[in-house]
């Protein structure tokens, strides 16, 4: 839609009726009002930065009201209306736009970046592009439900650059799920044009190259984008598959108020200010005689009392006192009880049946668990974990997934806030690269912000030892352990493979689970056949002795094992961590404050690696008790080679024997 082609807005009443006309005249003047009174706000320092949505609204009110008030939607920055339509108390909306504690996410993030269970609305995060993901596990999980629901979800026309556009749109519809993504062209990323951002004419030109039907409309014209919403969604009730649907409009205002809008060309502004979706809704509903000169002032007058009623009550509200405290314990929702087994029953398993034993029996007691990834399903994925499953469980919870990592853990987050269970495998734990985003910005902050669980395992084959080269051998727990709201797992025996992925899917929390690939089919041992878990957060004390601690994990705990066979005159203190996040500090320094000495061992390389965290923890806690300085081995500071000689070279199996009896030696 040019501004050559602009004009005022044809609005067709259809089978509207007088109070169905007012009723949407309500809830699109609410949001003008608010935003008006806002931008008075920033100017006077009351509200931090705001990102208006002058002239769009028509868009995020008629999608609003033509979904059921159960049906999810995800908005974004300019979605205002979204959050008015669905009837969120202002005074919440103020006060989590001041930072107040009655606002979403208790000063902890601002403006739109929250989500409410309550009213069915999942908020966005600055990254654009992971909302799609996430709606495609709300669908998902309304599909599996077969409740006849549409999903909405926001994004832009910058926005829909971002790869997660491609991936969510690519899995909706490999899948058929009834999600509707609704790209907002105001034809600007910020300062950016369209031209600028894709050459493609149209955004419904899109459609085809997903099998997927896309429509587009007057993105000014509330009655149009009802309208057509309303029918899209009851032909996915019939029959489950996305729309992409196009909404043309314009940003009447800057990217947010402190850029501006000096980058526009000159008029552009005044030309769309002809279809202004307010002012014109207005004059139709005059000419229609819907309403009065009087009908409008008074509902202005009402709304303008409404906000300033609720701006009181957010006004009055005590500034959020710090609490470092709660800070840290609303990082993660309750963890649920041990599972203990019932019986002392046990089979001997290597580590891979164990994992495939504890999935299984996770199914069985879970029928609200789905599993997800790459070639999962008939294939039995690249190491045969799930082989079998699709004739126990249906393909409907065992998902071949199309090569999107990160589209599938946000699709995993999706299920979880439907209320369901989802385990997302990395073919390689190398591969988690393409979800990182996901997995840090999305899942590990999310209870945090807004108290919503992360029910989410990601399982990650992982490490090096089979000459597999640098993109299949990566030890990368460290670049996870860095952030806050997450848990990792690493186990190095059968019966701890199988106990700690039942805790991690038991668990609301997101959890990952690594997996030494060179454990798999190497090692054995006695595995309970019951359904079991081991606690999250504590460590095994492997072996006991007084001259030395030696902290470790994974195939670490195996390497020293082996050295210490070899060296049966030294006492040590093996521990094996089992969980790195949270880190079992006092099973640490207890151990290290019995021996004086302390070495951290571990496959991945040295510099940044989680042993110069257990290193510095050590010397900041033990340091009387030290009679030795605190030693790290790892592995070299390089990508790990393809060559078998020169990867054991790079892993510090050899090297770490020596670094053992020189700190002995000490």
């Amino acid at each position: 839609m040019t501004t050559k082609e602009l004009s005022p807005i044809t609005f067709d009443r259809k089978s509207f009726t007088n109070e169905e006309l007012k009723d949407l005249y309500y809830y699109l003047k609410l949001p003008r009002l608010i935003e008006e009174k806002m931008l008075i706000l920033l100017r006077q320092g009351k509200i931090s930065k705001w990102f208006s949505g002058i002239g769009q609204e028509a868009i995020s009110v008629g999608a609003t009201m033509a979904l059921d008030a159960d049906e999810y939607i995800l908005p974004m920055h300019r979605n205002l209306g979204v959050f008015t339509s669905r009837k969120i108390p202002l005074n919440r909306l103020f006060s989590q736009f001041q930072g107040k504690k009655s606002g979403f996410t208790k000063g902890r993030d601002r403006s739109f970046h929250f989500g409410t269970q309550e009213y069915n609305v999942i908020g966005m995060i600055s990254h654009l592009g992971p909302q799609l993901s996430i709606a495609d596990g709300i669908a998902l999980g309304n599909l599996l439900e077969d409740n006849k629901s549409t999903t909405l979800a926001f994004t832009g026309d910058g926005g829909a650059s971002e790869g997660e556009f491609h991936e969510a749109l690519n899995v909706a519809s490999v899948w058929d799920l009834p999600v509707i993504f609704l790209v907002e062209n105001n034809q600007w990323g910020l300062s950016t044009p369209s031209a600028e951002q894709f050459r493609c004419k149209q955004f419904i030109d899109k459609g085809i190259g997903y099998g997927m039907e896309a429509v587009q409309v007057d993105g000014n014209n509330i009655l149009e984008v009802y309208e057509t919403i309303k029918k899209i969604k009851h032909s996915q009730a019939k029959k489950p598959r996305p729309f992409l649907l196009e909404c043309m409009t314009f940003r009447m205002r800057g990217h947010e108020e402190a850029s501006g809008t000096k980058y526009y060309p000159e008029g552009i502004q005044d030309k769309w200010a002809v279809k202004d979706p307010v002012t014109n809704f207005e004059n139709f509903l005059r000419s229609e005689k819907v309403l009065t000169e009087a009908d409008i002032t008074k509902t202005e007058i009402e709304i303008k009392k409404l906000i300033a009623d609720h701006l009181e009550m957010a006004y009055a509200e005590e500034i959020i006192e710090v609490n470092t405290k709660s800070e840290y314990s609303d990082l993660f929702a309750p963890s649920p009880n041990i599972i203990e087994p019932t019986t002392k029953k046990t089979t001997t398993l290597r580590f891979i049946d164990a994992i495939q034993q504890g999935l299984k029996q996770a199914m069985e007691h879970n029928d609200n668990l789905v599993l997800m990834g790459q070639d999962i399903a008939e294939y039995g994925g690249v190491f045969k974990v799930t082989e079998g499953f699709v004739e126990a469980f249906g393909k409907s919870r065992v998902r071949n997934t199309p090569i999107c990592e990160s589209a599938i853990i946000g699709a995993g987050l999706g299920l979880s806030m439907k209320g369901k269970k989802a385990m997302v495998e990395m073919q390689f734990a190398d591969f988690v690269t393409c979800g990182f985003n996901q997995i840090v910005n999305n899942l590990a902050k999310l209870h945090w912000r807004w108290n919503e669980n992360a029910d989410v395992v990601i399982r990650m084959p992982t490490g090096a030892g089979m000459a597999a080269g640098p993109f299949h051998s990566q030890s990368n727990e460290a670049w996870f352990f860095h952030t806050p709201g997450l848990k990792i797992v690493y186990p190095s025996t059968p019966n701890e493979a199988k106990g700690l992925l039942i805790a991690a899917i038991e668990d609301p929390n997101p959890v990952m689970v690594f997996e030494h690939k060179g454990l798999y089919r190497s090692i054995s041992g006695e595995v309970n056949d019951d359904y079991f878990s081991i606690e999250i957060g504590k460590a095994n004390l492997v072996k006991e002795g007084n001259q030395v601690s030696i902290v470790t994990y994974g195939m670490g705990v195996h390497w020293a094992k082996e050295v210490l066979e070899n060296h049966p005159e030294i006492e040590a203190d093996l521990i094996d961590l089992r969980t790195l996040l949270p880190l079992d500090e006092d099973a640490i320094f207890t151990s290290v404050r019995k021996t004086g000495r302390a070495i951290v061992l571990h496959e991945d390389c040295l510099t940044g690696g989680i042993g110069g965290e257990i290193a510095a923890l050590i010397t900041e806690n033990c340091f009387e008790s030290l009679d030795a300085p605190v030693k790290r081995s790892a592995s070299m500071d390089t990508p790990i080679p393809f060559s078998a000689n020169l990867e054991e070279n790079f892993l510090p199996k050899q090297r770490f024997e020596q670094q053992l009896l020189d700190l002995i030696n000490y």
